[in-house]
């Protein structure tokens, strides 16, 4: 029995056999380049971001074994020395093709050349040429096939995910997720929370436990690899527990959200894809308050069309009926991205050209989910968000595209309504003008997941401020008040849509502060129902203000 220590990203227990997955040989299509230079600057900044990772793996994974830590080694000494890397560049001068075209198609060359060699040693280099490729054409946007579990459910094990990989998955046959490199917050694990099972970072993974029945305990965060018996039995009886206590939660579907002292607070569910939404109605969520989008824009080959786009918003409305429904529109851009669409690399994407901004770079694409939003409208209770907003110009330029959109609908005769507006609070700059901006909407929903990492000044996905990053700093509440302060006194009401939101320590906090409604991904609306339930406002009635 082997037992491995990580880092819990969603309690629960999971016990089954275990599914290796190692990316596969990332294949691009062949596109010429605007410019030789602007693609060698990207594959050498790919190359130093490879390089980094490589090295924090090296220097901070404790059971790395002698096999593993020598191949890391070579990777790294094969990043640094000129051969590879001068084949690559010297593919993009003659042939004038991107960089990620000119890294695989230099794999492609080598494994061709030298697959049938004997000697074990050029066998190894090889396969790090392999995967340092691999490593490079995903920094440099890569492409990947259909990822099949099999057809019994597994516990999934990867040295790292993405979200468009999650995406291609089909979630029920996931037991649970266990990985190496992520955060507790990164939008992968974002959605595994959004898919209820248990989940585990900072777990050294090896490809020899496949096939091996496991224990994940995601309270403890805790890998059990062939368990002993009688660890079995105890986990068996750990999960029958759970599904007791879930069942008395379950209990708590039909209640309704209101405070020990009789305040009431809207409970909503976050979802990621249309699949959420049988969850959304069998744990009782008031609504939908926060639909991301990019489900619809990742993981295909092309931009949607208005007609797919129309057809999914459609269902979401006549699946909640009178329910409210916030649309995100879409949020590409940092570790969103599609391949079609050709997203520039950017040094730093995570304060890049992402949300809305990219939204309105591109505004045909914007249009036409504006168009679909609004179509969608006249079928059940739809509102509209907007993300990364951080000024009023911004506004100008959606209001412009919105009246456009609805003009064109008028025109044609197509029914619509004048449907809720509201935007994301994720930047400071917002919240700071968020009197302002409250004027110009009907919403304001914070999304704290950004804005803790915008004010604090710390990437949430560096593993480097893993023990640095409080999401409970003083800062950030304070910064909460101010936006429920300002939006309540322009008649401006004030969610919070971040997993801040299924914090249930802070739960009375948001309640006293006087936030209107917090929007959760749907497994966490009974455990905040419940923290409802059980807490006190504590409204000031002298003086009209919140407390905390």
């Amino acid at each position: 029995m082997e037992i491995c220590k990580g880092v819990s990203s969603f309690a629960g227990v999971a016990i089954g056999k275990i599914l290796y997955y190692h990316r596969g040989e990332y294949r691009v299509r062949q596109s010429m380049a605007d410019s030789a230079k602007k693609e060698i600057e990207k594959f050498s900044a790919a190359r130093e971001a490879v390089k980094s990772r490589l090295l924090f793996l090296y220097e901070h994974s404790p059971a790395l074994s002698q096999e593993r830590s020598y191949a890391l080694e070579r990777q790294m000494k094969l990043l640094e020395e000129g051969s590879f890397s001068r084949a690559v560049e010297s593919l993009v001068m003659t042939e004038k093709v991107t960089a990620a075209y000119a890294v695989m198609t230099t794999r492609d060359g080598l494994t061709s050349s030298f697959r049938n060699l004997k000697d074990e040693v050029a066998r190894e280099q090889l396969e790090n040429v392999k995967q340092i490729s691999n490593r490079l054409i995903l920094e440099l946007g890569g492409t990947r096939a259909q990822i099949d579990l099999g057809e019994e459910p597994v516990i999934l094990i990867s040295e790292e995910l993405t979200p468009t990989e999650l995406l291609e998955m089909d979630k029920e046959k996931l037991l649970a997720v266990v990985t190496h490199q992520g955060s507790i917050i990164s939008h992968t694990s974002i959605m595994i929370r959004s898919m209820a099972m248990p989940a585990l970072l900072d777990i050294e993974i090896r490809e020899e436990w496949n096939g091996c029945q496991a224990v994940v305990d995601g309270y403890t965060g805790t890998l059990y690899v062939e368990p002993a018996p009688e660890i079995l039995r105890e986990y068996e009886m750990r999960r029958q527990a759970d599904l007791k206590e879930k069942k008395e939660l379950l209990k708590l579907r039909d209640r309704k959200d209101v405070t020990a002292d009789g305040k009431e607070i809207g409970i909503f569910a976050n979802i990621n894809s249309l699949d959420d939404l049988s969850s959304v109605l069998f744990y009782g969520a008031a609504g939908i308050g926060l639909l991301r989008s990019e489900f619809q824009y990742l993981g295909r080959e092309s931009y949607p069309r208005e007609n797919e786009l129309f057809r999914d918003y459609r269902r979401v409305a006549d699946t909640m009926g009178e329910k409210p429904v916030v649309i995100r529109t879409v949020d590409l851009g940092a570790d969103r991205q599609a391949d079609y669409m050709d997203i520039p690399g950017e040094a730093n994407p995570i304060m890049g050209n992402r949300g809305i901004r990219l939204c309105l770079d591109r505004k045909r694409m914007f249009r036409t989910q504006l168009c679909a939003i609004y179509r969608a409208s006249a079928y059940g209770n739809l509102s509209i968000m907007y993300p990364m907003i951080t000024s009023e110009s911004e506004l100008d330029e959606i209001e412009a595209l919105t009246e456009e959109v609805k003009a064109g609908l008028r025109e044609k005769k197509v029914p619509f309504r004048e449907i809720r507006r509201g935007i994301m609070v994720e930047t400071p700059a917002a919240a700071l003008i968020s009197d302002r901006l409250a004027k110009r909407v009907d919403f304001l929903s914070l999304g704290t997941n950004d804005l803790s990492q915008y004010t604090l000044a710390m990437d949430r996905q560096n593993p480097y401020l893993k023990s640095k990053y409080d999401d409970h700093h003083p800062a950030i509440l304070k910064m909460i008040q101010m936006v429920v302060e300002n939006g309540h006194r322009e008649n401006c009401q004030v969610y919070i849509c971040g997993e801040l939101a299924a914090d249930t320590e802070l739960t009375e906090t948001f309640l006293r502060m006087g936030v209107d409604a917090l929007s959760v991904v749907p497994a966490c609306v009974l455990p905040v129902r419940k923290a409802v339930l059980e807490a006190f406002a504590g409204r000031k009635v002298s003086d009209g203000k919140q407390t905390f």
